[in-house]
């Protein structure tokens, strides 16, 4: 099984996010048991496959202070509640269209004590939010994730990159990324963390035109 001490690795943390990342395991074999937050096989994997794979955004982009984050298809919390822990200044907003998981996720951030982040039971087309930037982990097709959100995201930008998309993919993402007319770039997972699962991970940015 591994283990927290795989972000100290990688990441600069403070003992209350120590704390709340430690906390993870229990969290999500309790409630795995209840609701499939995750796959059954990778829960003994949490923290490399889901938890520091959450996190490879924060390599590409150290959120500013006050920064919203929508996270659309959270299922169950990710990458919106490792992010919510690492960026404890932003705002993270967690949805997924599948009722039973975002009361889960809420249980979680709840225990977790996370006062930056809140989850809803909606479609991201319904939201009315303005975030910064939208993040996902695999959810949809880039060019559907951008038709329901293109007209969401703010257009004041604080950041070195233009507010937009910030999706974790597999390299396979070409093709998704062929049909779009948006800028994008492509930022490997294996420049950032050595272990072999993430040797054809990426995180693709995709920049919103206004």
């Amino acid at each position: 099984m591994d283990s927290p001490e795989i972000l100290q690795q990688y990441f600069p943390l403070t003992e209350i996010q120590k704390k709340q990342f430690q906390q993870l395991q229990d969290l999500y074999t309790d409630w795995n048991q209840r609701v499939n937050l995750i796959s059954r096989k990778d829960i003994d994997n949490l923290y490399e496959r889901h938890v520091l794979h959450s996190l490879a955004i924060a390599k590409v982009l150290e959120f500013n202070s006050k920064t919203h984050i929508l996270d659309v298809g959270t299922g169950g919390g990710f990458p919106g509640i490792p992010l919510a822990i690492y960026f404890p200044e932003c705002q993270f907003h967690l949805i997924d269209s599948i009722g039973k998981k975002i009361r889960a996720v809420e249980e979680i951030i709840y225990s977790l004590g996370l006062k930056n982040c809140y989850a809803s039971h909606a479609r991201a087309e319904h939201v009315k939010d303005k975030p910064q930037f939208v993040v996902s982990r695999a959810v949809v097709e880039i060019p559907k994730l951008i038709k329901w959100v293109k007209t969401k995201v703010s257009s004041k930008s604080t950041h070195h990159l233009p507010n937009g998309l910030l999706c974790l993919k597999g390299e396979d993402v070409g093709m998704e990324l062929k049909t779009i007319k948006q800028a994008f770039h492509i930022f490997p997972v294996k420049n950032y963390f050595r272990e072999d699962f993430f040797e054809t991970k990426v995180v693709v940015h995709v920049e919103m035109d206004f």
